[in-house]
């Protein structure tokens, strides 16, 4: 699918929770977003980067073979976190429990 606005990444996310229960696994990752789409060569100095006070944050989704992504402004990050929490809080009842091993402490105890 590709990159998309902000409300239809949260709209499709909430796909890929649901279809995850039947099958599959969604992966998300974070990290910051320059702009760039081409890496720049070694030993460069990119005048651009250091006037540019834009700060943006990449986010991607992955759901089996199917990608989303998105771009967040630093003005968006607000109203994009309080979403997101929402999202993840209402899609995280799955979750299985470790299990547990008994401690060392009461494993000398019964010795």
């Amino acid at each position: 699918m590709g990159r998309v606005d902000n409300d239809a990444f949260l709209s499709e996310l909430t796909r890929f929770f649901t279809r995850s229960k039947a099958t599959g696994t969604v992966y998300i990752t974070t990290k910051r977003y320059t702009g760039q789409t081409k890496p720049k060569p070694r030993g460069v100095k990119d005048e651009a980067e250091s006037s540019s006070d834009q700060k943006m944050c990449l986010i991607r989704a992955t759901l089996n073979k199917k990608k989303i992504s998105t771009v967040i402004n630093s003005k968006d990050v607000n109203r994009f976190q309080m979403a997101y929490a929402n999202l993840l809080k209402a899609h995280m009842d799955g979750l299985k429990k470790p299990e547990r091993t008994k401690s060392k402490k009461s494993d000398k105890k019964s010795s």
